[in-house]
């Protein structure tokens, strides 16, 4: 594919940040607030290095590991933009997603960790790439062993299986119940974006998700939209502990 001279160039359209001011490796949360948060609780140094559009993104220290978070708002095409951007004008090697879902599995407990290995899609994403075929997008081995070792030396409740990233978030047609059936455990709407992205990139990347209520109608417990910007910590401790064990 032909590109531009200057296509890889920043500062990019939705991005201010100048080159090399993201860390190899980016926490991303849904909800730019929610990275302010990290930022500010988890991070030591950190500096604001984007806020175009609101979709704040900071720099800073982790055990000694330079590292950085963003948002990348909701949806595919969104999260499709950010990580496009990250993974190739401004080479960032990793990317951990840290969000929200909608339980599925009837044996899942609210604010369980769900680590995606693989994502199963009502989306049409993946048409953009013209392949002969229907790509499976899986996350990388690597954090996902990491991700699991350290879950289990904390004691947090994960589950490590498949998810659906639906372009729909309110699903009158009921069809969660039939991808109940083939055992895939929760609902989202981004991580197909990011593992496809970091395929086609030759990037790694990571999604792991807390289950913040359930779509099944079965459960009918949830979580406030202030307790999903603050807290979900168990899960933000393990993407930053796994980012800062590779590489």
């Amino acid at each position: 594919m032909h590109y531009p001279e200057n296509f890889f160039a920043v500062p990019t359209p939705h991005i201010e940040a100048n080159e090399g001011d993201f860390a190899p490796f980016v926490i991303m949360p849904g909800d730019p607030l929610r990275a302010k948060f990290i930022a500010e609780n988890f991070l030591t140094d950190a500096k604001c290095v984007n806020e175009v559009r609101g979709m704040l993104a900071y720099t800073g220290q982790y055990q000694e590991k330079r590292i950085s978070v963003m948002g990348h708002g909701m949806g595919c095409p969104s999260m499709g933009i950010y990580s496009y951007e990250l993974f190739n004008h401004y080479d960032v090697q990793g990317i951990i997603r840290v969000g929200s879902c909608g339980g599925i599995a009837k044996n899942l407990k609210l604010r369980d960790v769900i680590i995606a290995q693989g994502c199963c899609t009502n989306s049409n994403y993946m048409a953009q790439f013209g392949l002969p075929g229907t790509f499976a997008p899986l996350a990388d081995y690597e954090l996902l062993e990491k991700a699991v070792t350290i879950a289990k030396e904390n004691w947090v409740s994960y589950r490590v299986g498949n998810i659906l990233t639906s372009d729909r978030f309110y699903d009158d047609g009921g069809s969660v119940g039939q991808w109940d059936k083939m055992g895939v455990l929760a609902t989202e709407m981004e991580t197909l974006a990011l593992y496809a992205n970091a395929a086609r990139a030759g990037k790694q990347a990571l999604a792991l998700v807390t289950v913040s209520d359930f779509v099944t109608g079965h459960r009918t417990e949830t979580t406030s939209s202030e307790e999903r910007q603050k807290t979900f910590n168990d899960m933000i401790q393990i993407a930053l502990d796994t980012a800062c064990g590779v590489g």
